[in-house]
């Protein structure tokens, strides 16, 4: 909800409303995060399907990141999230800003270092994540450039 409402100009979008319901059909961990990412590809096909332009303010995408055995790891499957002593899900822009950040230590907490490398691991993991969204849409005729609204406007 909030991730990908971050994404979208409500006011360029007009009185419109648009609900995105996603059900992630196999998975081995990270469903949140998996609906987020695939969330805004719906989004956007959906915008490029109504031809508006100019509607999404960012590309968002999202990703858990855990501290398992004193390393970091993105995109944890169900046994990594189960033994990690810190897990996150971090949602963020294509260019690192964060969205949203949710996490938990389990049992003994975090050095602020560990924490900010397991962010810098879900930014760069993120950014991949949207290389790929921009290839999905761009292969099934969508532009994003004409989706997104210049950063200066």
């Amino acid at each position: 909800g909030r991730s990908l409402r971050s994404a979208v100009n409500l006011k360029a979008l007009g009185p419109r409303t648009m609900t995105i319901d996603c059900d992630v059909l196999e998975a081995d961990g990270g469903t949140r995060t998996a609906s987020v990412t695939g969330g805004y590809l719906a989004a956007a096909l959906a915008l490029h399907n109504m031809g508006l332009a100019r509607v999404l303010r960012d590309q968002v995408a999202a990703i858990s990141v855990g501290f398992v055995n004193d390393k970091v790891l993105v995109d944890l499957d169900y046994e990594e999230d189960s033994s990690a002593r810190v897990d996150l899900n971090v949602v963020a822009t294509a260019d690192g800003r964060l969205v949203e950040v949710q996490g938990t230590a389990e049992g003994v907490a975090i050095a602020r270092s560990d924490f900010n490398a397991m962010l810098d691991a879900a930014t760069v993991a993120i950014q991949a994540l949207c290389t790929r969204q921009r290839a999905a849409l761009t292969e099934a005729g969508a532009n994003l450039d004409i989706l997104m609204r210049k950063k200066d406007a």
